[in-house]
């Protein structure tokens, strides 16, 4: 499941640059995640780093966007070779 970020952020500006896919952007009025792009940090942390800095704790889990651990992990690797392609 991709994570959301809910409207209590504050805009803090904190988890953009800690999102090793590129998921998280500016939205019209807060900031947003790509569920496409986000892995929830499968394959380059533990635990979801955007969660980890929100100093609100307005990240939860999309109960719209579910996918199991090997799902992520799948989505990942294709991200990371688009990427490498791209490099």
């Amino acid at each position: 499941m991709a994570l959301l970020i809910t409207d209590d952020c504050i805009n803090c500006d904190v988890c953009e640059p800690e999102c090793p896919n590129d998921a998280i952007s500016m939205g019209a009025e807060f900031y947003q995640i790509d569920p496409h792009k986000c892995t929830e940090c499968v394959g380059h942390f533990d635990e979801p780093q955007c969660q980890q800095v929100c100093p609100v704790a307005c990240i939860p889990f999309n109960p719209e966007w579910r996918e199991t651990r090997e799902q992520l992990q799948a989505k990942h690797e294709r991200l990371t070779a688009e990427k490498a392609k791209v490099a």
